[in-house]
């Protein structure tokens, strides 16, 4: 039951109003004198009216945004089940040292003499990331997942062009369980797309691949552990032919928490990687980033890597800035890399030691598969005859018919004070729930969160269906009419519309 306030507040959870609610033009935090001296030099450019934004002091700044940030979910607030993400602890180690003088205070325009230890410490990760993943080099400029994997597609590219074959090998494999980045990223970079099918067990089909190469193939791109959070047991033989028939491999490394510390994908004929520090390695996701991507490469692609290039000589390091008389296909961006993410992940490579990165594979799989025993009997699991790899993948199958699908109990989930599940994706279950509890879950979280997901099947066995289509009555917000946003959406706040939402919500 909702118990309507006066103020709107919810207990200590404070209602706030948008901020062209709460603010208006005349107000404002500071009180600045009219500057002297000095001509105009805008010339007609002048601003003729008051700019039609809001302005707060600054303790009503101070507590819109306090307000809004308690109205977020968080991993410091609880289990964070999003599949195919990662959501696990950022240790408080590593926020110190990202925070250390020399780290924190860096400019990217500042003389390489001045940055000699921001550089070792790029060195050192990048060797890491090498040795874990059995790979000789890495670009660790790319900013997230999808810039890498551009990173390591334009590496293929330039390699097809060094050969010749640019023109002729255009084709890229991608499997039908992907990412939607993979064929995005193979499109932007020049190749065409052919699709791959997936086998009655969610893995890839092996004859469909067999069937689809050819001599016009550049490349396939895979997801191992893929998105439905299951090892491909065929992936070297892919592998062999692929590069049997000219092509190379690039695998999507988004799911490598799976099998870090225990696989090393250059073992199994990759020839291109993408590492998502902001999963495996525990720095922050979001609006605790940015992201980073760091691409490794196989010796057939190594000399195609991206600039800057860490030059290591006998009085220091130095960082090599211009493609100029290598085979460098170009740069990603414009300096060199996510530095805050590096020291992040470098710390926490070097806290947990080899055994502890094993550990974390190893955990990270139990969990996942301790979940999916516990949630099988209550749900639909389309691959769950073996185990699973980091994640658990359940549908709505059971309950579709009385109306009631995932997204009612992603919604149902809000009111038990949880974020969401990924859902609808991977985009070959109808109906999608992919969970992944990473390794930092304790067993006592798990089994609360299970506990929620059984009691919201039993509701849905016994028919409750408008409690699910009622939900979420407890959040801040209730759920939209989807058909009406989509069709008719309002993309700017003008005066008049909070009265009107709250009329709706009335309804």
């Amino acid at each position: 039951m909702t118990i309507e306030t006066t103020s709107g507040n919810k207990g200590l959870q404070q209602a706030e109003g948008l901020i062209f609610e709460t603010g208006h033009a005349t107000g404002t935090g500071v009180d600045l004198p009219t500057p002297k001296g000095g001509a105009n030099k805008l010339g007609g450019l002048g601003r003729k009216a008051a700019l039609d934004l809001p302005g707060l002091s600054e303790p009503e700044t101070m507590r819109h945004f306090v307000r809004l940030s308690q109205k977020n979910y968080a991993i410091d607030l609880g289990l964070f089940p999003l599949g195919s993400c990662t959501m696990k602890h950022n240790p408080r180690l590593n926020e110190r040292v990202a925070r250390f003088e020399g780290f924190a205070d860096l400019h990217p325009l500042q003389p390489t003499s001045t940055t000699q230890g921001a550089i070792e410490v790029m060195d050192q990760l990048a060797h890491w990331l090498c040795t874990m993943t059995g790979m000789p080099a890495v670009a660790l400029s790319p900013k997230a997942g999808a810039h890498g994997e551009m990173c390591g597609m334009l590496a293929i590219k330039a390699a097809l062009e060094a050969r010749g074959e640019a023109e002729t090998r255009k084709r890229v494999l991608v499997p039908s369980s992907a990412h939607g980045t993979n064929p995005a990223t193979a499109v932007a970079a020049g190749f065409i797309v052919d699709e791959i099918e997936g086998d009655h067990d969610g893995r890839v089909d092996l004859e469909d691949v067999k069937a689809k190469i050819g001599p016009d193939v550049a490349a396939i791109m895979m997801t191992n552990p893929n998105t439905c959070g299951l090892f491909e047991r065929d992936i070297k033989e892919i592998a062999d032919l692929i590069h049997t028939a000219g092509g190379y491999f690039y695998c999507d490394g988004a799911n490598y928490n799976a099998i870090v510390g225990r696989v090393r994908p250059g073992d199994l004929g990759v020839d291109a990687m993408h590492i998502n520090l902001h999963k495996t390695f525990s720095t922050p996701h979001g609006g605790g980033g940015p992201g980073a991507g760091p691409t490794v490469l196989s010796a057939a692609l190594a000399p195609f890597a991206p600039v800057p290039h860490i030059v290591k000589r006998k009085d220091g390091y130095e960082l090599r800035e211009h493609a100029d008389g290598t085979q460098a296909f170009g740069r990603m961006c414009a300096f060199h890399g996510q530095m805050g993410m590096f020291t992040r992940a470098l710390t926490y490579m070097l806290s947990h030691g080899s055994d502890g990165l094993r550990q974390v594979a190893e955990d990270a799989v139990l969990n996942a598969n301790y979940m999916l025993a516990r949630l099988k009997p209550h749900y639909n699991a389309p691959f769950g005859d073996g185990p699973c790899m980091h994640e658990a993948l359940l549908d709505h199958t059971r309950t579709k018919e009385q109306g009631i699908e995932t997204k009612d109990f992603a919604k149902a989930l809000l009111d038990e004070g949880y974020h969401p599940f990924t859902t609808y994706f991977p985009l070959v279950v109808d109906g999608a729930m992919l969970i992944e509890p990473t390794e930092t879950e304790p067993k006592r979280e798990l089994d609360r969160f299970c506990d929620v997901m059984i009691a919201l099947a039993e509701r849905a066995k016994a028919g409750e269906v408008e409690f699910f289509k009622q939900a979420p009555v407890q959040a801040p917000t209730r759920r939209l009419d989807e058909t009406r946003a989509a069709r008719q959406p309002k993309l700017r706040w003008k005066p008049g519309d909070s009265a009107e939402s709250a009329k709706r919500a009335a309804e």
